[in-house]
């Protein structure tokens, strides 16, 4: 009870702090940005709600407060719009909003989204010079009628580029098959592996095995591939579970079950998990010694499934060993420019994958909210630094493209407006802009709706 309790706090916390820190910088780009146009900032919040402290600076009187509500914050500018400004003199209106030229509208509205970007570049480029440990690209043996095993990939293969593109680890592999499956051109993909003592082949994955990407599921298991895991040896084994009681012991080696070979940890899984309370007998290779053990899996919950509960097989054993890893690092200009392409990548990704919702191609299921980032938040953290200052890096780059979408309310809507009025010479229409504001908040309203039942619905 109490490891639930903590276990919800970390994520809790996990969340707030990366949700609330992105956006009180995504406000603070405004802010910087606007007092460099000189226009008149009145407040900056970390925050929401009723101010509990502030401290107003001098000369320039911004007033600098922290709200009750510790989860993001705002920035408020002298604007015409929403304040009344009739009292004011000439001198303190030139330092109002509305007043800028458009070029400085522009540059303050956009300032937001822009820091969630640079943001999430200095996060990614830090990461690729301090060196992130990772599984290598070196994969199972595909299963029969696959793609990978029809293309002619076998277990060992390690993949060394996909589409022409470097690969150095097994999230970058992925990463180019996710772009591959989301290129509108749908070509063949070639994949480069390199088979160790025999040098280095070409296969080809053909387009039609991406046409179905479903970005719900994972990619390389949707074309056969599979990250090579260790042959399965046992680490702790409790003596009060189906394990211990069988007479297995810490390291021996599962070598086959029922007469099947078993490869690796992955097949002994899922053979163990897919038998609750069913026989199976095991050969164990425990050094020199050749034994033959029959135990009966427990019947487990392991949550809820599409189709009511799901029971699972669990002998209560632990195993031993790691893929194989790698260390993924970068000089400081090649992880710049690494971390700049990341983020351009990751950016084109997430405006394909909304295109392809608007035209049907990608279910709304997709569309995720703040249950499901709060989860990964809580998952990441648990990890470690590394994998939470990336799971930041991508929500900070995500906030970005959202901000930017050409929705009123939204700085993507605001720069819509501005755009045209550049294109025209006049400011659109304030009755427009007013029924265009309305639309725009029952539009957000809908997709948060919609987010957040898909939330629901996975935790069902």
């Amino acid at each position: 009870m109490m490891n639930g309790v903590l276990g919800f706090l970390q994520t809790l916390l996990a969340f707030a702090g990366a949700f609330g820190t992105l956006v009180v910088l995504h406000e603070l780009g405004h802010c910087v940005v606007a007092r460099w146009c000189g226009v008149k900032v009145l407040r900056f919040s970390v925050g929401w709600g009723r101010v509990v402290w502030s401290w107003r600076s001098r000369p320039d009187g911004i007033e600098w407060a922290l709200s009750s509500l510790p989860l993001g914050g705002y920035v408020r500018m002298l604007d015409a719009r929403d304040q009344d400004v009739k009292h004011l003199s000439e001198d303190d209106l030139r330092h109002e909003f509305t007043r800028q030229n458009v070029w400085k509208r522009i540059a303050i509205i956009a300032a937001g989204p822009a820091t969630n970007f640079l943001l999430a570049i200095v996060l990614l480029a830090g990461l690729y010079m301090h060196g992130v440990e990772e599984p290598s690209a070196r994969i199972a043996e595909p299963a029969a009628a696959t793609p990978a095993r029809q293309a002619g990939l076998h277990r060992g293969d390690i993949i060394v580029a996909v589409g022409g593109e470097a690969v150095a680890s097994w999230s970058e592999m992925r990463w180019q098959l996710i772009r591959a499956a989301t290129d509108g051109e749908q070509q063949d993909v070639p994949l480069t592996v390199r088979r160790p003592g025999r040098g280095d082949y070409t296969f080809t994955l053909p387009a039609a095995a991406l046409n179905d990407f479903d970005p719900d599921s994972d990619v390389a298991a949707a074309v056969g591939l599979a990250l090579a895991l260790p042959p399965p040896v046992l680490g702790r084994v409790d003596p009060a579970g189906p394990g211990g009681r069988a007479g297995l012991q810490p390291g021996d080696r599962i070598a086959a079950i029922d007469g099947v070979p078993v490869v690796d940890v992955g097949a002994f899984m899922a053979i163990v998990r897919a038998a609750p309370g069913k026989q199976l007998v095991l050969d164990v290779r425990r050094g020199a010694q050749a034994l033959r053990l029959s135990i009966v899996p427990e019947a487990s919950p392991a949550g809820a499934g599409g189709k009511g509960s799901v029971t699972v097989g669990k002998i209560r054993v632990e195993l031993t060993g790691r893929p194989d890893m790698i260390v993924v690092s970068d000089g400081p200009f090649g992880a710049l420019a690494k971390a700049v392409t990341k983020v351009w990548d990751t950016s084109v990704l997430t405006v394909r994958m909304i295109g392809r919702m608007l035209t049907g191609d990608v279910s709304w299921k997709n569309v995720t909210g703040p249950i499901t980032i709060a989860d990964y938040a809580g998952q990441t953290s648990r990890i470690g630094v590394a994998s939470y200052l990336s799971f930041i890096a991508m929500v900070s780059i995500s906030l970005g493209v959202m901000n930017l979408l050409p929705i009123p309310v939204l700085d993507g809507g605001h720069l819509l407006y501005y755009s045209l009025e550049v294109l025209t010479g006049r400011p659109v229409p304030e009755r427009f802009g007013e029924i265009a504001q309305r639309l725009g908040v029952g539009l957000l309203v809908t997709l948060m709706a919609l987010a957040v039942f898909n939330d629901v619905v996975r935790l069902m």
